[in-house]
């Protein structure tokens, strides 16, 4: 991509900062600020609100429209006349602000995935935001609104420079081509959501709090206190999964997994090769019977790409282990969780149940620790991505000669060996410290296709 020229525009405006610009159909995004405003002085001071409003005649309010108009339109036009971005050999600049600017130095070998999100009215209007996960952010930066193919042409650009590509070839290497893996239908997904235990769990206490508390106060206020944020824990747990998880897709290219899901708001999320720090397989009780499976991810300063991390949000261990082979082609899945052994006998005193549930396990290639009961999680961290390893001990642990190890993750998460034999801990903290440093030699560098042989893949 390349900067404007024709940076500036007429005299009455302010000066444009150098760059390309957004989708025109920004400003009526970015138009709400001022209305918005206005809205939350009217709820900070409902009483006043109350009163201005049964003052309000209909010219009164004929006038208030003639002027919060042109003012909100005005403002979103100004804040989309000085947004632009631009990417340089190097970095993204996003330079925004119209009374204060800001500049955001966005570097290219820093970016884990790039998303594209397009929420219902956007797929209307033909347009869509861009999502950046960047290492040491918290925040995704984002360009909202492009056009769809110039969203599509600038992700492309961006992985490529981040992959290694030379800035020139990069700007030309387009979309590249996909290869489906999975895609998990509609039924499957809907009754995977009503074999879990919290959708129904949460559908519980919403009918039953607000019962008891109106019982107890016969209070309208307190009862929407509670019921209101627990129908929206029911929706997130039951229906709100299948609108944001449908028609889940996986697909490999070379710019690595591309994720697709969404029936209202459609994302599109690429996570590049060798940026998967952590992988967890969980399999809830009643899901064991039809060998399904969820796996989420962890990968480093992001949530993962669409679905807050989510990889395959259900399907059989047989789909699943066929796409953890190819983000983790060094590993054998099966293998993996066969590797795990249990937490010895002892381990009842400080964990009287749990414990039957705690596993721990080694393999060439990854860092195996298993927890849960009711839902079994299985943790699957490759050699190479442990940032530190700790051995914990507390004094009643200490007693009966159990200790935990702890591997931390460039994602900042931590996986967890629970109850293992002190002795075993003690051996097992000095080789996996050996694991991880030879395993870092000969990791996926950053630039993936900068490594050698990338090209004949």
């Amino acid at each position: 991509m390349t900067g404007d020229p024709a940076a500036g525009g007429p005299r009455f405006l302010p000066r444009r900062p150098e760059g390309n610009r957004l989708h025109p159909v920004t400003p009526w995004r970015r138009a709400w600020a001022p209305l918005a405003g206005l809205l939350a002085f009217a709820a900070h001071d409902l009483d006043r609100a109350r009163e201005w409003s049964e003052q309000l005649t209909g010219a009164w309010l004929a006038l208030g429209l003639a002027v919060l108009l042109p003012v909100a339109a005005g403002y979103g036009f100004l804040s989309w006349w000085c947004t632009s971005y631009l990417v340089t050999a190097t970095e993204l600049r996003i330079r925004t602000g119209l009374l204060f600017r800001r500049t955001a130095h966005i570097r290219l070998d820093r970016v884990q995935a790039v998303d594209i999100s397009r929420p219902l009215p956007a797929r209307i209007a033909g347009v869509a935001k861009l999502k950046l996960d960047v290492v040491g952010t918290e925040d995704k930066d984002e360009l909202a609104y492009l056009g769809e193919r110039q969203a599509v042409a600038l992700r492309a650009e961006l992985l490529a420079r981040a992959a290694g590509i030379a800035p020139d070839a990069a700007h030309e290497a387009g979309e590249a081509p996909a290869r489906e893996l999975l895609r998990v239908p509609p039924r499957t997904l809907v009754v995977s959501v009503l074999l879990r235990g919290s959708a129904w769990g949460t559908l519980a206490a919403l009918l039953l709090v607000p019962t008891l508390l109106w019982l107890a106060t016969e209070s309208v206020w307190t009862v929407l206190a509670a019921a209101v944020p627990l129908a929206g824990g029911c929706w997130a747990a039951s229906g709100g999964r299948v609108v944001k998880e449908f028609d889940w897709t996986v697909a490999e290219s070379p710019d690595g997994l591309r994720l697709d899901a969404g029936l209202l708001d459609r994302q599109h999320a690429t996570v590049p090769p060798g940026r998967v720090q952590a992988l967890r397989i969980a399999q809830p009780l009643l899901w064991r019977r039809r060998d399904w499976v969820r796996v989420e991810m962890e990968v480093a300063g992001t949530g993962g790409g669409t679905g807050d991390g989510v990889l395959v949000p259900v399907a059989t261990w047989g789909q699943a282990a066929a796409v953890l082979a190819r983000v983790l082609p060094d590993v054998d899945p099966d293998a993996a969780l066969a590797a795990s052994t249990p937490a010895p006998r002892r381990a009842r005193w400080c964990a009287p149940v749990v414990r039957r549930g705690y596993g721990h396990g080694v393999t060439p290639g990854v860092f195996v620790a298993r927890q849960g009961l009711l839902t079994r999680r299985t943790t699957l961290v490759p050699h190479a991505k442990v940032q530190s390893v700790r051995f914990a001990q507390g004094p009643w642990e200490r007693r009966h000669r159990l200790a935990d190890v702890c591997v931390d993750l460039g994602a900042g998460g931590t996986a967890r060996a629970r109850l293992r034999d002190q002795e075993e801990a003690l051996a097992l903290l000095r080789a996996q410290a050996d694991r991880s440093r030879t395993g870092r030699r000969s990791a996926l560098p950053e630039r993936w296709l900068t490594a050698p042989g990338a090209a004949a893949d």
